[in-house]
């Protein structure tokens, strides 16, 4: 269970919201500036709210009023953008070994093998980065951030830069992830039709609060 109650002020822009995630795919809706990679950033620690307090499975991560901060390395969060950020000098297989590197052997619960066969992506262990396609690249994306074994995963509107075709051959495989993993994920987007499919809760955000919740035949337009 995720626990986020957060408020955090800027020029023009006041963000202050709460909500719950249990297990599956939560859905962060609204239109541009809503507020959904803010509160991305605030659960990834990479934000620092001005009060608030964040919980997962009851460990808490932040608490303003107890003087309690993890930094995002402490917080075993994995995030995925929009952007694959995969790094260009090493092959696919390293670019999946690189999240494991910061995980403790003993906390390793997620294997490599697994997570090859579940994206699909054995046959790209070998090659260079910057000859995949963009489903490619993100499908390694998901992998590394898997293979840090995470507590939690962030995708902050994943599938927005890539066009209609690439989406439809990537959305079965984030449906494989959330079934076989089983780890709860934070997922940003405003394109309904992703968010009908992929999400069991949606929370939805509008100028930085939240505005509705629920399952999305309910909450969605």
């Amino acid at each position: 269970m995720i626990r986020f109650d957060c408020r955090l002020v800027r020029p023009a822009f006041v963000f202050d919201a709460a909500f719950e995630a249990g297990p599956g795919i939560t859905a962060l809706f609204g239109p541009s500036g809503s507020g959904k990679t803010t509160a991305i950033r605030l659960l990834a620690g990479l934000e620092r709210a001005e009060r608030g307090a964040i919980a997962l499975g009851g460990r808490p991560l932040l608490d303003t009023q107890a003087g309690i901060n993890l930094p995002p390395y402490r917080r075993r969060i994995g995030l995925i953008f929009q952007d694959a950020l995969l790094l260009p000098h090493l092959p696919v297989r390293a670019n999946l070994n690189y999240g494991r590197w910061f995980t403790p052997p003993a906390e390793r619960r997620i294997g490599f093998d697994p997570v090859v066969e579940v994206l699909g992506i054995g046959h790209l262990l070998g090659r260079r980065t910057d000859t995949l396609s963009g489903g490619e690249r993100q499908r390694v994306s998901i992998g590394r951030a898997l293979l840090a074994s995470p507590q939690l995963l962030l995708m902050d509107e994943p599938l927005a830069s890539l066009d209609n075709a690439r989406k439809q051959e990537i959305l079965p495989f984030i449906e494989q992830m959330r079934d076989v993993f089983a780890i709860p994920i934070i997922y940003v987007s405003h394109a309904v039709e992703e968010v009908r499919r992929l999400a069991s809760e949606v929370v939805v955000l509008d100028e930085g609060h939240v505005v509705a919740s629920g399952q999305p035949a309910v909450v969605l337009p």
